[in-house]
């Protein structure tokens, strides 16, 4: 999943605003041409009258009531459900490079062609960590076990595990303040939960940090609000230079434990086996499916959801709800007879939890077209119950969807809301393109994200069911406009020094 991505946008506009002051040029004078900071106008269309705007999509109501009755209450009721626990229950966990993820693909592949929508896949090459098995022991001051999931990219131990004393701290500051204690040391991190955007850093960035002052392994307390002793896993990151060193994540319960024992002034030692390894990089597809538009058919409004998961789980939260809503909202439209000016295209990225490979491969081999996407949406915090349409993109557009979200009242889903979000089309979204995400009641999201509780027991059809009708009549309208929405364009004007380099961190 991609709560990352909420923090990068914020960051990016931020950015935007920020170098309009510090720009010493005027953003079109010949001076500051082919220079590199960013500066945002309008464009693609003749703005309409915003009356001529209202009674453009408001004609479009009864066809949305349409396609909101046949979800939430005719044939195609509890449909998206019942694909995604035939897909889960039949394929289970979908990690980058394994043969389940392939096997995904293959069984959404068949099942997009069986449903009549044209389907083909995109070659990438995708990243193809194994885990191995791994275990964890508390030696001292008491025998204990520790359940634990090694964080993607690490590496494994020795055969014969390490054995160490723990160190055990808060913070990065506090590792700072006691480096000369880290030694030698397993490093356990104790953090409390924040946020998620903010406290996934020691997840991301904990083993670099902790080898850097030499420790020989890092336990991460899992990075979530609430706990019944359950490991989380995710991606991680180690920083070039840094000598590499394993790291799994503990549960709450076990990181709380520790430090209460710590805090006593007992000795810790812990024994760490893990097997993991990377191999070389997997082949792997992005899975397209589309209903091509009858008027501009190179135009297109993408729907998505990524279709790979953790090893841990089902994956039926983290991503395939919102993959499966992403089929549906096709499904919808074509059962209704259907068909818009511009093709609707739903995309299943893959790799989307090792950085957003697949999609970054997409938006590589697809930017030549950009002036043809329309809107570019993406479903990955869950598919519980739609709170409201996340949006991003120049105020003339923003107008317009306003109007397309009056549509939603018959499921009281009418709120936009400020920043699309999501790791698979923020390349879209930060070249200008108009990008929107689902926002739901995810207040658990959390509690199940990249675990073993990632199972189809989070899922409700009925959320489900509202959320596949808010996606599908939002796509369709949008992609059934007389006109584009106004494009956000974002231009390079600006003095080498307001150079701008961010990165996403791990998902």
């Amino acid at each position: 999943m991609a709560w990352e991505g909420r923090l990068t946008f914020l960051f990016f506009f931020s950015m935007l605003l920020m170098l309009s002051h510090v720009c010493d040029c005027h953003p079109h004078s010949a001076r500051c041409m082919n220079s590199t900071c960013a500066t945002t106008k309008t464009s693609n269309n003749t703005a309409k009258k915003a009356s001529d705007i209202t009674a453009e999509v408001a004609g479009y109501a009864d066809v949305a009531k349409q396609i909101i009755d046949l979800a939430v209450f005719g044939a195609a009721q509890n449909r998206s459900y019942r694909r995604l626990a035939d897909f889960t229950d039949t394929i289970g966990n979908r990690v980058s490079g394994s043969q389940n993820l392939e096997l995904a693909i293959k069984y959404m592949f068949n099942a997009l062609m069986q449903d009549g929508l044209d389907v083909h896949l995109e070659p990438v090459k995708v990243p193809h960590w194994v885990r191995g098995k791994e275990s964890a022991e508390m030696i001292a001051p008491r025998a204990k076990s520790l359940a634990i999931l090694g964080l993607g990219s690490s590496v494994g131990t020795p055969p014969e595990g390490i054995e160490a004393e723990v160190l055990v701290v808060q913070s990065f500051e506090e590792l700072k303040r006691r480096s000369s204690e880290a030694m030698g040391r397993i490093v356990v991190f104790n953090q409390p939960f924040v946020s998620y955007g903010e406290t996934v850093a020691y997840r991301a960035f904990g083993a670099s940090e902790a080898a850097k002052v030499g420790a020989v392994a890092t336990l991460i307390r899992s990075i979530t609000p609430f706990s019944i002793n359950s490991p989380h896993t995710g991606w991680q990151d180690y920083q070039d230079g840094v000598r590499r060193i394993p790291t799994a994540c503990i549960t709450v319960e076990d990181a709380e434990l520790m430090w209460r024992m710590a805090q006593r002034g007992q000795k810790i030692v812990v024994r760490l086996t893990m097997e993991a390894k990377t191999l070389p990089d997997a082949d792997s597809f992005n899975t397209v499916a589309e209903i091509r538009g009858w008027q501009h058919p190179e135009q297109v409004v993408l729907l998505s959801g990524h279709l790979d998961s953790w090893d841990v789980g089902q994956g039926a939260m983290d991503d395939g709800g919102g993959a499966m809503i992403s089929w549906e909202a096709l499904s919808l439209i074509k059962d209704l007879g259907l068909r818009p000016r511009r093709t609707l295209r739903t995309v299943l990225w893959t790799a989307e939890e090792q950085g957003g490979v697949g999609a970054q491969q997409y938006y590589n081999l697809h930017k030549v077209n950009m002036a043809n996407f329309d809107l570019v949406m993406e479903s990955d915090v869950g598919t519980f119950t739609p709170v409201a349409l996340q949006f991003t993109g120049s105020d003339a557009a923003r107008k317009v969807m306003e109007e397309v979200v009056k549509l939603l009242a018959p499921i009281n889903t009418t709120k936009l809301e400020a920043h699309g979000e999501g790791t698979d089309i923020s390349p879209w979204m930060q070249a200008g393109v108009p990008g929107a995400s689902l926002h739901v009641a995810d207040s658990r999201y959390f509690w199940f994200h990249h675990s073993e509780g990632d199972t189809m027991t989070v899922q409700d059809p009925g959320d489900m069911n509202l959320c596949s009708a808010l996606w599908a009549v939002v796509s369709y309208v949008v992609a059934d406009l007389q006109d584009m929405l106004p494009r956000l364009v974002v231009a390079d004007v600006c003095p080498p020094r307001a150079w701008l380099c961010w990165r996403f961190l791990p998902v």
